[in-house]
């Protein structure tokens, strides 16, 4: 009984981890949207963007609430994107953006997970040149032809539509995004979408094994770790773990 326990008070202690984790990424992320615009998600397409996204992620109401009204408020933090690239173990690549209001330590902190996992940091676009900057919006569905109708007719300048194994999925340059979201909502009223977002899409990928690998979920954990650390994109197919129970 008591290792049982253990082994459970364990578990609550990470996911309230992670949990804080999500909660402290998403507030951050919805301050610098509501400060960047308008505090109000009706008049500012990025915040109600995101808003709904962190519903979806679960995030409880009382910390978007609070991140809004904290942006609506005079002074608060000065946060200020700052975005970093690397070469990671086995010639793999990553870009960590962050949001900070101490860029020494925050540059500190990403250059100490890449010393200590046998990675490098790389100047300002050598490696973001290795990835496609897009405006992802992926539903399930199959009809193509009317998705690139409802682009064309709101004049939504696409790269690609994809429909695969029911799922269509648009892509499109980011300054698109929300455009193009409110094309298809006007095409398809009842539309839910399972993807949408901004990302750096690798235009290849890379499989690692052995030491390369385990030093590279290394790198991975310890940036999460980071606070200041929003996202991380890179070009490694990880391993899919096999289903718990």
């Amino acid at each position: 009984m008591g290792r049982i326990f253990e082994k459970r008070k364990a578990s609550i202690f990470k996911t309230s981890a992670q949990k804080s984790k999500l909660f402290s990424k998403y507030g951050r992320q919805l301050y610098m949207a509501a400060k960047n615009g308008v505090p109000d998600p009706d008049a500012n397409p990025a915040l109600r963007a995101l808003v709904e996204k962190a519903k979806r992620d679960n995030v409880a109401s009382h910390v978007i609430e609070k991140a809004i009204q904290k942006a609506a408020g005079a002074g608060g933090e000065d946060f200020q994107a700052a975005r970093y690239e690397g070469f990671g173990p086995g010639g793999s690549l990553l870009i960590v953006d962050c949001l900070t209001d101490n860029n020494t330590r925050t540059i500190s902190a990403v250059r100490n997970c890449f010393s200590k996992t046998g990675s490098k940091l790389a100047a300002n676009g050598s490696v973001a040149m290795s990835f496609d900057h897009l405006a992802v919006l992926s539903f399930n569905g199959d009809d193509e032809e009317k998705v690139i109708e409802a682009m064309f007719a709101a004049d939504v300048a696409v790269e690609d539509v994809e429909c695969r194994d029911g799922t269509v999925t648009i892509f499109a340059p980011p300054a698109e995004f929300y455009k193009a979201k409110m094309a298809l909502h006007e095409a398809f009223p009842a539309l839910e979408l399972e993807v949408q977002e901004i990302t750096f899409l690798p235009q290849s990928s890379k499989t690692l094994s052995g030491d390369d690998l385990g030093a590279f979920e290394k790198l991975l954990g310890m940036l999460d770790d980071c606070d200041d650390v929003q996202e991380i994109y890179h070009n490694v197919t990880l391993p899919i773990e096999p289903a718990s129970g």
